[in-house]
């Protein structure tokens, strides 16, 4: 079986999708997938991070996590995304990121890269849904192969039925409301072992 390599790659304010980040990353390594944890380099000013101490105390907490490269990205053979929706898009630090991508594009080095993304935001229809639908589009134009979770698992019922990716309310208090453990695993599972098929495929 070919050895996947998978780039987690987050944004995260508070922790969140740091926090679902780390249960993909786990996940992915069980499969047997050499992994990256990874974050999107931040672009709030410092006035803007101090506003929020939560903010503030997560990035001090992070400092040490490694910003994504073009370089990962193209080492990667398969994408697992997590980000918090920002007005039912990605945000901006993301955004950011992909757009210093041209070069690898039109060299044709981020096609066929297996992707999945998960989401968060502060209500049950906060734009979860459409912000995976939004990392998605980048990768159709990429001509990446997108895998959904969809309902080929158990834990998608149980973690609030997000077919396009894992997706999670934040309460005000920053807590989960929804029990995303298991369904942010088995994401990452579907992810490694299609990254697996894929990887195999073009090998042969």
């Amino acid at each position: 079986m070919a050895n996947v390599k998978t780039a987690v790659i987050y944004y995260s304010s508070t922790g969140t999708n740091y926090q679902l980040a780390k249960w993909a990353k786990e996940s992915a390594e069980k499969e047997g997938a050499e992994v990256r944890l990874l974050k999107f380099p931040e672009l709030a000013p410092d006035a803007a991070i101090d506003s929020n101490p939560a903010w503030r105390a997560h990035v001090e907490a992070t400092k040490d996590v490694p910003e994504v490269t073009p370089d990962d990205m193209e080492w990667a053979d398969s994408y697992i995304f997590s980000v918090p929706s920002r007005f039912g898009v990605l945000p901006a630090q993301a955004k950011q990121f992909f757009d210093t991508l041209g070069g690898l594009w039109a060299q044709g080095k981020l096609a066929n890269k297996v992707v999945s993304a998960m989401s968060s935001a502060s209500n049950p229809h906060g734009g979860q849904e459409a912000t995976i639908l939004s990392v998605y589009t980048t990768m159709y134009h990429w001509g990446a192969i997108v895998v959904a979770p969809g309902y080929t698992d158990q834990s998608a019922f149980t973690s609030g039925g997000n077919p396009y990716g894992t997706s999670v309310t934040i309460d005000q208090d920053g807590n989960q409301i929804e029990d995303v453990e298991q369904a942010v695993k088995q994401q990452a599972k579907r992810t490694v072992t299609v990254a697996k098929a894929i990887v195999t495929g073009l090998q042969t």
